[in-house]
Order: structure tokens, then sequence, then C-alpha cells
């Protein structure tokens, strides 16, 4: 399994920081890719309940949702981009022969929506001034806390933090990753972002530490939900894109905000 690992994560990290440092579409199509990926993942996982999501317009739905956010900014092309898919999923509903059509859609909707809508910001966050380093400081800070919250957790966990959602998850290895990802951040940030400090640092190291956490525990619902282990196996020994990205769903955005909030107060 290790060996999985790291032989998958030698072919993805330069499939990923090459886009990244390029930037623009190559970067936007790079995280629509993998939010398509991710949001079949999720139909396929709520498929599993017998109900059965509109696989061939979520997944379109969640990938134009960021490839959208590549465009000069227009809140009227995004609102129409959601009728739309409202209206067409509505529509195909009225010719479905399956049990409960309604859930379909609403499911359907609400799984493009949650990845492609938070996944959107990651792409977005490349946009701004030092995009690149945010990105970097964003993605860095997120696998050192997870990776410091897993060994800790291991080697010292007591205390089960939510049991019901992720049963191996502590509260010592969610305090042990907080820590080591805002230590992180304090020494990351003044070198990847210009102008900002290792005190900004510490305020990203802590909103991450908070929020990706998040982002795992809504994944881990999911898949509790029908009783598996990985949303695929499309990546040897990570699981799926689905596992591998979800505390971004909840990092993109609290980043972005952020950013803007720094460069807002100077």
């Amino acid at each position: 399994m290790l060996k999985q690992r790291v032989l998958s994560a030698i072919v993805l990290v330069p499939l990923v920081a090459i886009p990244a440092w390029l930037g623009g579409w190559w970067f936007t199509a790079l995280v629509a890719l993998m939010t398509a990926l991710a949001a079949w993942e999720l139909c396929q996982l709520l498929g599993k309940t017998g109900d059965e999501p509109l696989v061939y317009l979520g997944v379109p739905l969640a990938a134009l949702l960021v490839l959208e956010g590549g465009l000069p900014p227009s809140p009227e092309r995004l609102q129409l981009l959601l009728v739309a898919a409202v209206l067409i999923g509505l529509t195909v509903m009225l010719f479905r022969q399956t049990t409960h059509p309604g859930n379909d859609w609403l499911l359907t909707l609400g799984a493009a929506v949650y990845v492609g809508v938070t996944m959107r910001f990651v792409a977005l966050l490349r946009g701004l001034p030092s995009g690149l380093g945010w990105v970097v400081v964003a993605a860095l800070v997120t696998w050192i806390t997870d990776s410091g919250a897993y060994f800790i957790g291991r080697s010292f966990g007591r205390h089960k933090l939510w049991p019901r959602v992720s049963p191996k998850k502590t509260w010592e290895g969610l305090f042990g990753g907080l820590a080591v990802g805002t230590l992180s951040a304090a020494i990351l940030t003044p070198f990847l972002i210009p102008g900002l400090t290792w005190v900004h640092g510490i305020v990203i190291g802590v909103v991450i530490g908070v929020v990706g956490p998040l982002g795992d525990l809504s994944e881990s619902v999911f898949k509790r939900q029908v009783g598996a282990k990985d949303s695929s196996n499309l990546i040897p020994g990570h699981g799926g894109f689905f596992d591998r990205i979800d505390s971004f769903f909840f990092v993109g955005p609290a980043v972005y905000i952020l950013a803007l909030v720094f460069a807002l107060i100077g």
C-alpha cells in the first residue's frame, strides 16, 4: 500500500505542479478535470443508496462551474448556468423511469454544486496577485495538516473526535495537525506570498487547520452512508479524487476569502 501511494504521488505531483506553475487556463482546466472526476465519484456513491443521480448532467455541470470562473467575471452568466442546469434536470426528470426521479434530480444538483462551486475558488485563487504562492501555501499547509493529524493521531490518539462519522479520527490528531500546519504556514507564507508576514501565516494555518478537517469529515458522511472505504480506486493507494481533494472543498473558499481580506486591510 505504501509503495503504491508513493508511486502515485510521484506521478501526480508533476501533473499538478506544472499547470499550477503555468496558471491561467492550464490550472483552471486541471481543477475542472479533478472536479469532474470527484463529481463522478460522488454520484457513484450516492447511487449506492438505490437512487440514480444523472451523472451525464452532474459531471459536466461541476466542471463548468469551475471553467466559468476562468472567464471575465459575470454574475449573470453564473446564474444562467445554474438556472439552465435546474431546468434541464427537471425536464429530464419528467422522462425518467426510475423509482425516485425527484431524488435523482436533487442528488445530481447537490453533488455538482457541492464540488463545483467550492473547487471553483481553488482556480480563482490562482488568478489573484501572488496567486501561485497562495495556491502553494494552501496546498502544502493542507497536506501537512492532514499528514500531521494522521501520524500524531495514530501515535497518541486516545479520544475519538467524531466516531459516528469517522471512527479513526481523534482530538489529539486534530490539534496535532493544527499545530504543525500552523507552524508550516508561519514559515512558508512570508517566502511564498510577498507582503505577508508570519503573523498572516499563523492566521492562514489556523483557518486551514479548522476548515480542512470539515471537508474530510463531510466526505466521510457520504462514504459511511453507503459503507464505502474509498470513493473509487482511480488513484492506486489513495482511493479516488474525491478522497484526495475533500479538504479543498472548504479550504479553497476559506483561503480565497482570507486573501481578499488581507488585500483589503493591507
